[in-house]
């Protein structure tokens, strides 16, 4: 059984997803053709997204590297990137239980009512693997792995129902909702650094959201236009001749522009299918709501994403620089900067200044964090037989270094089985609260 599902997973999202989603439609009573169209339509969407992402990375995978000789770093933890991470996360047998325990955890919250998010994106479920390896590389404990996979799991649901109208208000979606392990801790982190926006003379008047930049600057707001400025100041930072500095600066005003068509051929597929999720859920349970758990990568074509995270990535390596004690060199997640602050973004309503800032804050916490951790992560590798390459010490940069990560690892180090304990009670008055107490407490309000 776990062998078919490991092959299943081996797949790919871009063939896992728009299975799951035709399958998923025809539930929904939505009619065989247009299920398939629907479902290839979000395979077309992922694979354009993957293009763009993957150059995204190619371009600025070697920038950062040149960044990096030229300003002498002698950082000792590699960041290998997410890709490795999950390859570490599924490569083992507690990893390869994560998928079935999600399901299982998604399906019996939704019959319970304590989720209203159904999380088709099963792929990124290896969120949950890598925190359940770390647990268990702390403690060789079997059982606390698989606890750390199910609280995990239930945490990453209550994001879920917490995100769904956040996402349709800036975003856009409707009934979409995304329980990823990346980008949602960053909606947590930037709320209470909005709070302190809003009492900071001057940073509390800022309006720099992408139409009001482009209405100020006329041209040189344009997305694509500073998609290609961004990029010529890094190929200048990274030390490239004139005609790398150009191919850079196209290629990141490529980006600028493709990334949303990708997200819109995405959608193009999905709504069908969110429309009669809607239908379905307010013919059978009346007053309820359903969200589609799908992945955050739907959001990194918004123009405030990819301008911030383009300009957090020379940021990202000068604080790598700067910051004492820090050991981790940033390289295989650079690109993955986009799905860090994809939520941050949405909670400062697409306000630039404010999601640099508050990105670049954020990445002083993930390089401690990520380097910290980064033994676990090593232990985690060669427990999967992973190639560490010759690298003394690895880490993943986007996941290792998350507060979420922190917090498992954490309180599992100082507190053993009653940290698990005190996470997974937490969650569980989340999810009651979310889905039982604020929707009677509507209720009422209505009846009034």
């Amino acid at each position: 059984m776990l062998d078919a599902l490991q092959w299943f997973v081996d797949l790919g999202s871009i063939v896992v997803l728009p299975i799951l989603i035709f399958i998923f439609g025809l539930i929904l009573g939505t009619k065989p053709g247009k299920a398939l169209t629907s479902a290839l339509m979000v395979g077309v969407g992922f694979v354009g997204l993957n293009l763009v992402i993957d150059l995204l990375g190619n371009s600025l995978g070697p920038a950062a590297q040149q960044m990096v000789e030229r300003f002498g770093l002698t950082l000792t933890t590699i960041d290998v990137g997410w890709p490795a991470a999950a390859a570490i996360s599924y490569g083992t047998i507690l990893g390869s239980l994560a998928i079935p325990i999600g399901v299982a955890v998604n399906v019996i919250l939704i019959i319970v009512g304590l989720t209203k998010t159904l999380n088709v994106d099963i792929w990124n479920i290896w969120h949950a693997a890598f925190i359940a390896s770390l647990v268990y590389a702390l403690t060789d404990n079997f059982a606390m792995g698989i606890a750390a996979t199910v609280i995990y799991l239930m945490m990453i649901l209550l994001m879920g129902d917490i995100l769904g109208p956040v996402i349709n208000k800036f975003y856009g979606f409707p009934n979409i909702t995304f329980p990823h392990g990346t980008a949602a801790p960053g909606f947590v982190f930037a709320l209470p650094m909005n709070w302190l926006f809003d009492r900071i003379p001057g940073i509390k008047d800022w309006k720099a959201d992408p139409e009001t930049i482009q209405n100020k600057f006329g041209v040189f707001g344009d997305s694509t236009v500073m998609g290609f400025m961004i990029g010529l100041v890094i190929g200048v930072l990274a030390g490239y001749d004139v005609a790398g500095t150009g191919q850079l600066a196209v290629k990141t005003g490529a980006v600028m522009v493709i990334m949303p068509k990708m997200v819109a051929l995405l959608m193009e597929g999905l709504t069908p299918i969110s429309e009669a999720a809607n239908e379905f859920v307010r013919k059978r349970f009346p007053g309820r709501e359903l969200y589609i758990g799908m992945d955050a990568a739907l959001s990194v074509g918004h123009p405030a994403v990819l301008s911030s995270s383009l300009l957090l990535v020379p940021v990202t390596i000068l604080l790598a620089v700067i910051l004492p004690g820090n050991t981790t060199l940033p390289f295989g997640d650079l690109a993955t900067i986009p799905f860090l602050i994809c939520l941050m973004a949405a909670v400062f309503n697409g306000n630039i200044i404010r999601t640099v800032i508050a990105g670049s804050l954020y990445m002083v916490s993930i390089l401690y964090i990520t380097s910290w951790v980064a033994p676990l992560v090593t232990a985690s590798a060669q427990a999967a037989n992973f190639d560490l390459q010759g690298n003394a010490m690895i880490t993943a940069l986007a996941e290792g270094g998350l507060w979420t990560t922190w917090m498992y690892v954490g309180l599992t180090q100082v507190l053993s089985w009653g940290g698990l304990a005190l996470i997974g009670t937490i969650v569980l008055m989340g999810l009651v609260y979310v889905n039982k107490i604020m929707p009677s407490r509507r209720a009422a309000e209505a009846t009034k």
